[in-house]
């Protein structure tokens, strides 16, 4: 295949690669402040299709952190490195949405988020612990949630009932979406400093990687009734710091990735 974005390299380091939920589109964003969509072609063992871009969108004095798709495909989400602002992009209307100050959040900086599976909400992963949880439609704040320390990751279950929450002293909360209440909480067992989090699409297995680089495979089951639980596996296969893990959709593979050097995803 050719490069995904031939059509428009990034001047600057790309954060966000990702495939449009229905359409065969795929999204780039980063740090020289731009979102580019590109129609992704088949391509035959023969002929190589270009993928040709479909629009770039500029955010002015904004690198962007993360974006997102929005699970109807109608929007994207973007977070800025160093803004407590987020910008909504309307693929339909073609307009872009500034959401300049969320009542009730009081943050410096919004950076990472998470989107729930079912539509219905955006989670905010504040400084000093706390999270925030949002109404996707109207995008004000529902409810404020607080862990032990500082939070460097979340992830919803697939039915969106359930929110896991890892701490940078390696604890994991889970929450319970509608009551917002802590169902349960458990030690990554071995972790330093917890980093990045995943939950298979099947709910059966938790990945929870930490900055030494172990990536540990829980049940889910276990997760909620153990507070010291023992990993199913323990995969050691990165040397640097492990900052995505990500099931496919059948649950059959794991991806495990560090951005801290080159070349580092293992496939499991």
């Amino acid at each position: 295949c050719l490069p995904a974005n031939q059509e428009r390299f990034a001047n600057g380091k790309l954060v966000t690669v990702q495939f449009h939920p229905s359409a065969q589109v795929v999204m780039t964003a980063g740090h020289d402040r731009s979102v580019s969509l590109f129609q992704v072609n088949n391509f035959t063992t023969l002929l190589f299709f270009e993928n040709p871009k479909i629009q770039s969108i500029y955010l002015e004095s904004f690198p962007i952190y993360k974006a997102r798709f929005s699970v109807d495909g109608e929007q994207v989400i973007a977070t800025g490195t160093h803004h407590s602002m987020f910008f909504v992009y309307d693929m339909m209307a073609g307009n872009i949405i500034p959401i300049p100050k969320v009542r009730g959040v009081e943050e410096k900086f919004l950076r990472n988020f998470e989107l729930s599976p079912d539509g219905s909400f955006m989670l905010l992963i504040g400084t000093s612990g706390y999270l925030h949880l949002l109404s996707m439609k109207t995008k004000e704040l529902i409810s404020t949630m607080k862990v032990n320390g500082r939070c460097t990751a979340s992830a919803f279950t697939p039915d969106s009932s359930k929110i896991y929450s890892y701490s940078k002293e390696g604890e994991v909360f889970i929450w319970d979406v509608r009551s917002r209440k802590c169902l349960h909480k458990f030690e990554d067992e071995g972790s330093l400093e917890g980093k990045c989090i995943a939950v298979s699409k099947n709910n059966q297995y938790v990945a929870c990687g930490s900055s030494s680089g172990v990536v540990n495979l829980y049940t889910t089951d276990v997760c909620l009734k153990e507070n010291h639980p023992k990993p199913v596996k323990a995969i050691m296969n990165l040397v640097t710091s492990a900052t995505c893990v990500t099931f496919n959709p059948t649950t059959e593979i794991l991806a495990v990735a560090s951005r801290d050097t080159d070349e580092a995803v293992k496939l499991v």
